[in-house]
This record gives C-alpha cells, sequence and structure tokens, in this order.
C-alpha cells in the first residue's frame, strides 16, 4: 500500500478498537490505547494507537491526535522500561508498505532491547503465547502512572 489512500475501518486495529478481536491491553486512556504486539521482534514488544484519528501513517494524522499519541507512546515507553528493564528501547513507526507498514492504522512500536539478543523480524517472528503477552501487559500496566 501507498502513503495515500482510504482508510480502511475493518484493520485489525480498528477492529482491536471496537472490541471485535481481542488483545493484551497494557494501557488505556481517552485518547491512546496500548496493547502488546502479537508478533513481537522481543518480549515486550508494544503498539500504541490513536483512539480517535483514523490516519492510516504520520502523513495523515492531523496535529492534536498526534501530540496525545506520541505523549502516550512516551508514557508507555517508560513503563516497559521501568517493568522490564531493557539495556535500550527502540521506538520506531513504519510509513507505507514500502517501509515495512503492514497494518495501516498510524501506530507505534515500542521494542525494548537487551544486549546481545536479537530481534525477530518484524511481522515474522511467529505467534507468542498469549498467557504471555498478558502477564507482560499486566507487568507493564502497572508501572503506568
Amino acid at each position: 500500500m501507498s502513503l495515500t489512500g482510504a482508510y480502511d475501518a475493518n484493520n485489525i486495529f480498528a477492529k482491536i478498537l471496537r472490541g471485535e478481536v481481542p488483545a493484551a491491553r497494557v494501557f488505556e486512556d481517552e485518547h491512546v490505547f496500548a496493547f502488546m504486539d502479537v508478533f513481537p521482534q522481543t518480549r515486550g514488544h508494544t503498539l500504541v494507537i490513536s483512539k480517535h484519528s483514523q490516519a492510516r501513517n504520520l502523513l495523515d494524522i492531523e496535529p492534536e491526535p498526534l501530540g496525545h499519541l506520541i505523549l502516550g507512546v512516551q508514557r508507555v515507553s517508560r513503563a516497559v522500561n521501568a517493568a522490564l528493564k531493557p539495556d535500550g528501547i527502540v521506538v520506531t513507526q513504519f510509513n507505507g508498505a514500502p517501509a515495512g507498514q503492514t497494518i495501516f492504522h498510524l501506530h507505534f512500536h515500542i521494542i525494548p532491547r537487551w544486549e546481545g539478543v536479537a530481534l525477530r523480524p518484524h511481522g515474522q517472528g511467529g505467534m507468542a503465547d498469549m498467557d504471555e503477552l498478558h502477564a507482560l501487559a499486566r507487568a507493564i500496566g502497572d508501572q503506568i502512572s
């Protein structure tokens, strides 16, 4: 998919927001929803999305919801750091299929990194154990203030 086009209200993240598809919920407020990536690149890989914008990518989002979204990304990143004590954290966001975007609903990846631990490929590392994801979601969510 290109950088332009219509928003698909049936994308998986829209379905998660509507409660049609389950997710391992980390955090939610009036602006953002954070949940565990079911195809994690590493332990603790978390996604953060806007609850109100129908932006497909960073180029589409309006300034106000972007402000709320990036503050949510920072808040969840701090919680990932507190809960998991990684050596580093990658925060990434893809725009368009050639850039690696696979779900066309704007989202940020929070990926904890540990020295010497390789990343699994984006979207290809195999589905995670849901019980483990829910436990990680609770541990990270407990650190959000």
